[in-house]
């Protein structure tokens, strides 16, 4: 049964709606719904059954167009049915329902004619909206909406409709002097165009909201490996810490997301949407658009991981925690640049083509904003987190995802017609946002890792390591930079940007790299520490040893990382083998040079061709008393290097056993055989070398002794 309307005045009523929600285009009602999308898509999702009450709201029945007084309605009848249709039109007076497709002829001709005099029955008006309410009706019942009807053809609802929003602005623009020939007509076919604008909201919004978004995988890909380096603490405890976590979805592809709807779905919200802002409902459109798609989004980043959080959380996270969400973070952010983008760009230009492509490009501009504004926010709470070295990583994590996507936005910006001022400014304006938090983090990235600084400075501990090994802080550092030096393209951009050139002269020293003169400024500072803590051994030796280990450890570190070894240069590392070999003499001058002493024919032991047996006596005791204590405290040093541990034995075996060797050639038969020799000579030359063998175990074996 047709609308019934209400009495309305004489004439004729253009299809509208409320004030705000007048029909316009996109450049005029810009600001209007920049503002709307703003606040509405920062309430977060929208639930679907809200949509009906928001709908009814927005669309009050326009005065004058609502409901056909029954009255009115029976006086029309009786007119239809008194003869034929004024202007002949489709359908007699007598037949039953209303030829649509015979109809649409008639009403065709009239908007197109309507300039040169073409005119329509008040008849055909009325039989052609109740044609079009039929069809809606018919469409609202159906199982399948977008069924082909029973010859296999498409259902003619959407054209009708396009038809009927043309009717109704052709309708409008009929001077008043007309003497509202059409008035009747007109609040008919407005009161259909509002039913059918409704109900194709309502099919909108389900189609949009049909699908489900596709689950993502693992994306190792987007982001880099999770490097942790070891807290201070940890490093106290732990051994080499060269190998660090990696994350459980490291090496996993995310690949290419499919498309959010299939290509029959995208046809007919195109043809939704070309009908609904050619009716002039373009708001309506565009918010129900963008707020579907909008929660999508939400989704699809929930499936990566990516969960919103206020910046008060985020302040109070630990750094497990906020490292986790920095991982999840940046792997949500690099797939919404990489994949997330280019599908909504994509869908927006199909969705809305044509003369409405402007409509596409403002919705995909809003749409990247507000997602990308949303997930910036999560990036000024980390940078305003304490800061610790432990954190570098992940800030620099961030800081490459945001770089990298100044150049898709660029791309976009580039694809944007040059009259498009209004689009284009928004892009422009989230470049803008993506540089400033660029810059932040990078500011951030730069004084953590001073940080690094502070803390070989603050490390002054007054205990020794025992047994001369590998400091916790050596190993904690150098896997620092080891690991830092991964980013060197990216930290050499932060330091140029945000380094310290008060000084101006750093990075001319090194080739002009900022970066190369904070890492050698960095392992200049070990050094001198190192220096300091060797003299917390208050044995020579053991502190030549705590400084040849700790020196080995750092040469090797830097020659295993090519990274490293780029940046630091071929001269610092001659640099460092240098002092390991003066390490190294000073080691052997200090143990090693009394013990050769012993061995000795200084003039004292032979006198005019006469061996002085107590001066042999007590040389042999006195040799015998060194190795002991040699064998006992340097076998608890620690050289953890095999090939230091192996260098140290051959060279100290290459001075010591051939000169014990010639000792005893030449004095042990002095002594009569037995007890005396027993006394006395109570090492080989094999038990020597053994005894040195068995040195920087980092344990006192006891030694083998045999009688020569």
């Amino acid at each position: 049964m047709p609308l019934r309307r209400r009495d309305t005045d004489s004439r004729s009523q253009a299809p509208h709606k409320s004030s705000s929600f007048s029909p316009a285009s996109a450049r005029d009602d810009g600001i209007r719904q920049r503002e709307a999308i703003d606040r509405n898509l920062s309430l977060g999702a929208a639930r679907q059954g809200d949509h009906h009450e928001l709908r009814r709201d927005l669309h009050p029945v326009p005065a004058g167009a609502a409901i056909k007084e029954e009255g009115e309605e029976e006086e029309r009848d009786g007119a239809a049915g008194d003869g034929a249709p004024e202007g002949g039109g489709a359908e007699g007076a007598g037949s039953g329902e209303p030829d649509l497709a015979a109809l649409s002829v008639e009403i065709d001709a009239f908007i197109a004619g309507r300039e040169g005099g073409e005119a329509v029955s008040e008849t055909a008006l009325e039989r052609f909206a109740s044609a079009v309410e039929m069809e809606i009706a018919q469409s609202e019942s159906a199982a399948d909406r977008w069924a082909t009807d029973a010859n296999g053809e498409p259902r003619a609802l959407l054209a009708a409709i396009s038809r009927i929003a043309a009717l109704a602005a052709s309708l409008a623009k009929i001077p008043e002097g007309s003497g509202g020939k059409h008035t009747a007509g007109a609040h008919r076919v407005t009161a259909v165009l509002h039913r059918a604008m409704a109900f194709l909201e309502d099919e909108f919004l389900a189609l949009l909201d049909g699908p489900r978004v596709p689950k993502a995988t693992n994306a190792g890909d987007c982001c880099k490996t999770m490097k942790r380096p070891p807290s201070f603490e940890q490093a106290q405890h732990d051994s080499d810490r060269c190998v660090l976590p990696i994350a459980a979805d490291a090496g996993a592809g995310i690949g290419e997301t499919a498309p959010p709807y299939p290509p029959e779905t995208v046809d007919r919200l195109r043809s939704m949407a070309d009908a609904m802002v050619t009716a002039g409902y373009v708001t309506e459109c565009t918010q129900m658009f963008l707020v579907a798609r909008r929660n999508a989004f939400d989704a699809l980043l929930r499936a990566l991981g990516y969960e919103k959080a206020s910046i008060d959380d985020v302040v109070k996270m630990t750094w497990e925690a906020l490292e986790a969400e920095i991982v999840a973070w940046t792997k949500a952010f690099r797939h919404t640049i990489n994949v997330g983008l280019s599908t909504e760009h994509d869908l927006c230009g199909r969705v809305f083509a044509g003369r409405h492509a402007a409509v596409g490009r403002g919705i995909f501009a809003d749409l990247s904003r507000c997602v990308m504004l949303h997930m910036l926010n999560f990036t000024e709470a980390v940078a305003m987190t304490k800061r610790a070295t432990e954190k570098l990583f992940k800030v620099l994590d961030m800081y490459e995802a945001i770089r990298d996507a100044s150049p898709v936005i660029d791309a976009f910006l580039s694809a944007e017609p040059a009259d498009d001022g209004r689009n284009s400014t928004a892009l422009t304006d989230l470049k803008a946002e993506l540089n400033s938090v660029r810059s932040r983090l990078g500011e951030t990235a730069a004084a953590i890792f001073r940080e690094l600084e502070n803390s070989i400075r603050a490390d002054a501990g007054k205990q020794p390591v025992p047994g001369g090994a590998v400091h916790p802080l050596t190993r904690y550092v150098m896997n620092y930079l080891k690991y830092a030096c991964e980013y060197n393209s990216t930290l050499e951009q932060v330091f140029r940007e945000h380094g310290n050139h008060s000084d101006g002269g750093d990075a001319d020293g090194h080739g002009g790299s900022p970066f190369a003169a904070q890492l050698m400024e960095v392992m200049e500072l070990l050094h001198g520490n190192l220096e300091g803590k060797s003299r917390l051994y208050k044995d020579p030796s053991l502190s030549n040893i705590f400084l040849m280990n700790n020196g080995r450890y750092m040469l090797q570190k830097i020659r295993g990382s090519p990274e490293t070894n780029a940046m630091l240069g071929e001269a610092w590392a001659r640099k460092q083998s240098t002092n390991l070999r003066q390490y190294h003499k000073n080691y052997q001058r200090e143990t090693w040079s009394r013990v050769l002493g012993l061995l000795r024919d200084d003039g004292v032991i032979t006198v005019k061709g006469s061996v002085q047996k107590p001066v042999l006596k007590e040389r042999f005791k006195q040799f015998n008393a060194a190795m002991d204590e040699i064998h006992r405290t340097q076998g608890a040093w620690v050289v953890s290097d095999e090939q230091l541990q192996s260098e140290l034995r051959v060279s100290i075996a290459a001075v010591v056993v051939p000169a014990y060797r010639s000792f005893l050639g030449r004095f042990s038969q002095t002594f009569s055989a037995g007890r005396q020799t027993e006394k006395y000579v109570k090492l080989s030359a094999d038990d020597v070398e053994t005894i040195i063998d068995e040195l920087f175990d980092g344990n006192a074996a006891s030694m083998t002794r045999r009688r020569t």
